[in-house]
């Protein structure tokens, strides 16, 4: 997401892959969609780094969670990792090349709504947070917002 000029130059960085100068949302939600845990890193840090941070977290608060769905950017030893650290079971959601012109990935489109959710907020949209942990603090509310709403139905 791209940083307001109130965020300082040390909390945010440059991804060069997304042409972002600002910082990255991870996130992890449940199969509804709804908001597990979030860490929000700078931009230039690779995706797997900041799903080590993602995992931990996830891990501490919720102990019966075994199975993670991820994309492709989470490969390598990160699902290594996750098994002998945090006991997790890490799937990588392949994409297939095999088919012609756009495809919604499986289990992809659920982290993409969610993060849909969250951009119908004033201040998720843009990242007006000096620290990373406001910015955390501000998709729970924009989450418990959405949430509190569809409950109210």
């Amino acid at each position: 997401m791209r940083g307001a000029d109130t965020v300082p130059a040390r909390s945010r960085g440059y991804d060069a892959g997304k042409r972002v100068n600002g910082r990255k949302r991870h996130l992890a939600v449940d199969t509804s969609g709804l908001l597990l845990a979030v860490v929000v890193t700078i931009a230039g840090i690779q995706d797997r780094d900041g799903a080590v941070r993602l995992l931990a977290a996830l891990r501490a608060m919720f102990s019966t969670v075994a199975l993670v769905w991820a994309d492709g950017g989470y490969t390598g030893r990160l699902v290594d990792w996750a098994k002998a650290v945090l006991a997790f079971t890490v799937t990588i959601v392949e994409r297939t090349d095999d088919l012609a012109g756009f495809r919604v990935i499986p289990r992809r489109w659920v982290v993409e709504r969610t993060l849909a959710w969250i951009s119908k907020h004033r201040r998720c949209v843009r990242d007006y947070e000096t620290l990373p942990e406001h910015a955390e603090a501000m998709v729970y509310v924009a989450m418990i917002i959405t949430m509190s709403r569809r409950l109210a139905r």
